[in-house]
Formats: C-alpha cells, sequence, structure tokens
C-alpha cells in the first residue's frame, strides 16, 4: 500500500453505521450506482456516510437514518465515484494548489497524482515540500510523485535551478501523501542502466511505491521491454494508438492525456475503441492543462466526457478514470470507487453521457452545488524564497544577434518546427540569406528567432535557435514558464521586442507576456518560482484569456500557443528544442550547431 489507509481509525464506527446503531452522518437515497467494480449501473441505490467514509451501500437504508442525518433524495440520478487525475503538473495550470482545488472541484475531480517536477527544477526539495504544504486539508486530494530527472537532462545540454540525488528521494517518499516516483523521462539512462537512475528506482520500489514512466521513443519492442523490465509501470506519453496498445499487452498502465496543448486522446483511445482491449489497463489523465481551459472547458469531467465521444462507453470511461487509476497507484482501498469503508467522494451526475454533474461530495461533505464551490479554502502565505526567483541580467537587442560565418551570403540553419496539438517537434534545415552578415526571423517565411535566457544562476547564458510553426508576423512573446529547467524563454521576430519582453519579466519576477512594437498587449505574473500566479483562479483565467488575444496581434491563432512555446526548451522530446546551452538534437542526443553551413 503505498500511502497508509488509516481505515482502521474508524473502522469500529463504520460498522455501527452499517447495521444502524450508529446514525450516519450522510444519506444519498434511491441513486443509480455506477458500480466501477462490476461495470454495472443498479437502480435504487442507497449510501450512507459517516465522517469522511461510507459505511452502507445497498436498498435498505432506514436504519442509518437519525434526526441530524443530512439526506439527499437522488431519484433519477447517477452516483459516479469522485474522478481521479492520474499525472499532472499543478504548476502548469498556473495556479497554486489551493485556487487548483476551487477551479477543479467543480469538474468532479476529487484526487490528484501531481508531479512537481517544474518547480523542483527551480528551487528543489523544498520547492516539493511547499506543494505539499499547500495542499494539506484541502478538498482536493493531491498526491505527489517526487521527480526523477532534476535535471531533467544533462548539464551539458542546458543549466537547471536544482538537483534531486536518490538519497532525496528516499528522504522524500517517507512523508504523508507521498505516492511513488514520478515520470522517469531519462530512458536512455535506463536502458544504459545509469546508476543514478536505477538508484532511485530501486529506492522507491524498495519502499513499495510505483515508479511512473514516460517513454516518448517511437521503438516498440526490445528496447520498450527493457524499459519496463526494471519496474516502470506506466506511461502517458502515448501518442498513438499502438503507443498504448504495446504498452498495456506489455502489463503497463496506459495514460490517455488530453492536455490542453497536446490532445492526444482522439488517437490514443482507438487502442480501446478499434483493437478491443480490455479498457482496465488505460488511464485517463490530463498532464499538463492551463487555468482557462479548466474554467472554461473543464477538467476530468472534459477529459472522461471526450472519452464518450470517441465511442467508449460511459461506465468504461468513469473506470479510466476512478478505479483504474487508484489500482495503478495501490491506493484503491480507499479511492476509486463506491463501497463500504471507501472514502465518501462521489459525484451526482445528471446525464451520464455528458458528466452533467450537480453535486461534488468529497470526504462526505456537499463541496460543489450545480458548479458552485460551497466551500471556503484559504489562500496560503507564500515564503519570500519562493518568490523573485529570476536571477539573471537584463537583457539588450545585441544579445539576440545570429551571426554567420565571414563571406557567407546564404547559410543553412537547424530549425524547429512545431505541430499544434503535439508535444513533439520536427528537425528541419532551411536556408536562409544572410544580410549584413546577420541571420534574421524572416514573418513571410514563418521562421521566429528563440532565445533561452538562463535565470537560475547568473550564468549569462543564451542560447540563440530559430522556429517555425507559430506564424509569427510581429512582437514578441516571452515566458518563465520553459520545461523543464524554466529558464526564461523568448520567442519573435523582433530583437528590440524580445529584449523588451524579457526584461519585463525580470523586472516582475516572472511570467508569461506578449509585446509589440515595445507595448505590452498581454501578461500574466507568475512570481511563485517564475510558474504560478497569486491570484484566484477566475483572475488567472481572464489575464490568460487576454494572452489569448494578444497573441493573435503578434503570430497566428493555434491551440494553447503557450503551452506549445513552454515546450520548445524541453530537452528530452524529440526532435529538436533550444536551452540556454544552444541547439540540441534530441534524437541523437547532442548539441548542434544552429549553423549548418
Amino acid at each position: 500500500m503505498n500511502t497508509p489507509s488509516k481505515l482502521w481509525e474508524i473502522g469500529k464506527f463504520l460498522i455501527g453505521v452499517a447495521q444502524g446503531h450508529i446514525k450516519a452522518d450522510l444519506v444519498v437515497r434511491d441513486v443509480k450506482l455506477v458500480n466501477v467494480y462490476t461495470g454495472e449501473i443498479i437502480d435504487g441505490i442507497n449510501i450512507a456516510v459517516y465522517r469522511d467514509r461510507i459505511a452502507h451501500v445497498g436498498t435498505k437504508i432506514e436504519h442509518t437514518i437519525g434526526s441530524k442525518t443530512k439526506v439527499i433524495n437522488a431519484r433519477g440520478l447517477y452516483a459516479v465515484p469522485g474522478f481521479l487525475d492520474g499525472h499532472v503538473h499543478i504548476e502548469s495550470s498556473m495556479l497554486l494548489p489551493t485556487e487548483f482545488a476551487k477551479a477543479v472541484l467543480p469538474h468532479g475531480t476529487t484526487s490528484v497524482f501531481a508531479d512537481p517536477h517544474e518547480i523542483a527544477n527551480v528551487l528543489g526539495v523544498r520547492g516539493i515540500k511547499l506543494m505539499l504544504n499547500i495542499s494539506n486539508d484541502l478538498p482536493l486530494r493531491v498526491f505527489i510523485a517526487i521527480p526523477s530527472c532534476v535535471p531533467a537532462s544533462s548539464p551539458e545540454f542546458e543549466t537547471a535551478g536544482a538537483s534531486i540525488e536518490p538519497r532525496d528521494v528516499g528522504r522524500c517518499l517517507r512523508w504523508d501523501r507521498v505516492i511513488g516516483l514520478a515520470e522517469v523521462m531519462n530512458y536512455p539512462g535506463v536502458l544504459a542502466c545509469d546508476e543514478k537512475m536505477l538508484d532511485e528506482i530501486t529506492i522507491t520500489l524498495r519502499a513499495g511505491k510505483v515508479v511512473e514512466g514516460h517513454y516518448a521513443s517511437p521503438e516498440l519492442d526490445e528496447k520498450l521491454s527493457a524499459y519496463i523490465a526494471c519496474g516502470i509501470s506506466s506511461c502517458h506519453e502515448a501518442i498513438r494508438r499502438i503507443d498504448a496498445l504495446e504498452r498495456a499487452r506489455r502489463g503497463m498502465w496506459a495514460m490517455v492525456r488530453e492536455g490542453s496543448a497536446w490532445r492526444d486522446l482522439h488517437e490514443v483511445i482507438k487502442a480501446v475503441t478499434e483493437y478491443k482491449i480490455d479498457s482496465r489497463r488505460i488511464v485517463l489523465i490530463t498532464d499538463d492543462r492551463h487555468v482557462d481551459d479548466i474554467i472554461y472547458e473543464g477538467h476530468m469531467d472534459f477529459v472522461v466526457r471526450r472519452t464518450i465521444e470517441e465511442g467508449v462507453d460511459p461506465i468504461k470511461a468513469i473506470q479510466m478514470a476512478t478505479i483504474n487509476t487508484a489500482e495503478h497507484y495501490n491506493v484503491d482501498m480507499d479511492l476509486g470507487g463506491i463501497a463500504p469503508g471507501k472514502y465518501a467522494d462521489m459525484l451526482i451526475i445528471n446525464d451520464l453521457s455528458k458528466i452533467d454533474i450537480k453535486l461534488v461530495i468529497a470526504g462526505g461533505r456537499v463541496v460543489v452545488r450545480d458548479g458552485k464551490l460551497l466551500v471556503s479554502i484559504k489562500r496560503p502565505k507564500i515564503p519570500k524564497w519562493a518568490l523573485n526567483t529570476i536571477n539573471t541580467n537584463f537583457v539588450g537587442p545585441d544579445d539576440f544577434k545570429i551571426r554567420a560565418p565571414e563571406s557567407k551570403d546564404i547559410v543553412d540553419i537547424n530549425v524547429a518546427e512545431v505541430i499544434e496539438g503535439k508535444v513533439i517537434t520536427k528537425h528541419v534545415i532551411e536556408r536562409v540569406k544572410v544580410t549584413n552578415g546577420l541571420v534574421n526571423a524572416d514573418a513571410e517565411r514563418d521562421l521566429a528567432k528563440v532565445a533561452v535566457i538562463e535565470r537560475h544562476h547568473k550564468t549569462g547564458n543564451i542560447g540563440l535557435g530559430f522556429v517555425k510553426g507559430f506564424g509569427f508576423k510581429a512582437g514578441a512573446v516571452a515566458s518563465t514558464v520553459a520545461h523543464d529547467s524554466h529558464n526564461l524563454i523568448v520567442v519573435g521576430v523582433n530583437d528590440e521586442d524580445m529584449a523588451f519582453a524579457a526584461n519585463e519579466l525580470i523586472k516582475i519576477g516572472g511570467g508569461i507576456i506578449v509585446v509589440k512594437n515595445r507595448e505590452v498587449l498581454g501578461l500574466v505574473e507568475l512570481p511563485v518560482a517564475g510558474l504560478m500566479s497569486l491570484d484566484s483562479a477566475d483572475v488567472v483565467a481572464s489575464k490568460v484569456k487576454g494572452l489569448q488575444e494578444a497573441w493573435v496581434k503578434v503570430a497566428r491563432e493555434m491551440i494553447s500557443p503557450f503551452m506549445t512555446l513552454s515546450l520548445l526548451s524541453l530537452s528530452v522530446l524529440p526532435e529538436l528544442r533550444i536551452t540556454d546551452k544552444g541547439v540540441i538534437d534530441t534524437v541523437n542526443f547532442r548539441r548542434i550547431p544552429l549553423i549548418v553551413s
């Protein structure tokens, strides 16, 4: 059991409630139970709750009702277990865990399995502890997996803000609500039996906890087997139906992702709808989801709804977001279903196929009614060391100039081409003209400059490159959300605007900004580690909406452009990335020159 169940603390009271010797605190009467254990819908069921646990599920209920019992008449409605997000980076919402809870609870998410990889790359172990502390005593259950790759790649490729060693992993695994080791992105290291990587995995398995995967290679035969063989039990990097199929066939939990920028569900779920495999090894996740998408579109309710729209039976789709996830993390004694002894986390739904949520019950309390949050969640105090983390010098336009070799009028350059709605980039070579000895951005050819400014240790590193696919026509965009090391990334077609955008973020301690002609068109301030806001979800969502409106004034309209932008420096994903150390070929894992010839 990863996080030991505390059922024993309340067991004798649940026994009493189930037999009527003690009266229930809450009863849900006459509901259609979606039983994720048997795959049935059972009408006329009653559910008795004592404190935060379910005591009784059955047809008889009067014996549990007393004068102080709150009774919910749910005739004609469905009872569904609270949704579990099987893999999420809370920081990617740009919200603190408290504000994140306020945002996702109305969408039926009652538990999340979070990887604080982003803040860990900035602040190390104390960043992880900060996320745990902030998420204490929330109506949303927040479980933490300890980041496995901090830094995410070799110091040769990029500069991170912190490092986490195997001894740190061992110490963190003893903390409450820590359920395992987060996504093992260094799959080449696993295959090469890297000592640090295998030590972290061994420590986690010895602690009886789960090791999550991140296998981003298209190779699915002996290398995938080798990766799984060391004890890695899940992976969320499936982008093709065959990826999910081969993971499930090898005993892995195949995670299906529907985030903000990476909409993989349509293709990957075909492993179930077309191959007709048993869906009990499939887990639904969001991974990275911006606050505006959560507020306006949904969270796990959206992912379940999309799964049903793709042709999956509603009960199976619900299993993928409840009991499957709980079983993967070995917390199914407490979570994942509506049954005696389980936490009273459940949804009362009007329409099963549309996931129309009327009530959200978390820990035995009605916390949401008709989309309105009914509980108060206090905003935490953030320590000073987690603020003002942008440690770099101001920059000027000359810092973004790219000089060509002498006597060259035309050069070939390595370019990263982004693909809308996907995490991967294409490595392409473009032939460009040299003007006054410089290689410049070219809006007409959709060729923008990228600069990654090291922002943790004031090294002065600035990596320069080119990107296509964003359709920049003017201005610049900058962000301190730049996976995974979260250096300051700037993209644009104007050196003056690029410098202005970068300097504005340095001044305010982090965020995302859109600039045109040295004028701020859109801005979200993210002072907590340069990743999260101090504002409420509604305020941040409004600012992000303003960012989206500003984006189309400088570039082409696209799905979640800022999330795509943030991945340009992620040096563990194929095929080409730009970091503070320069251009990285992430297929062959080597630094390469920007100018080919």
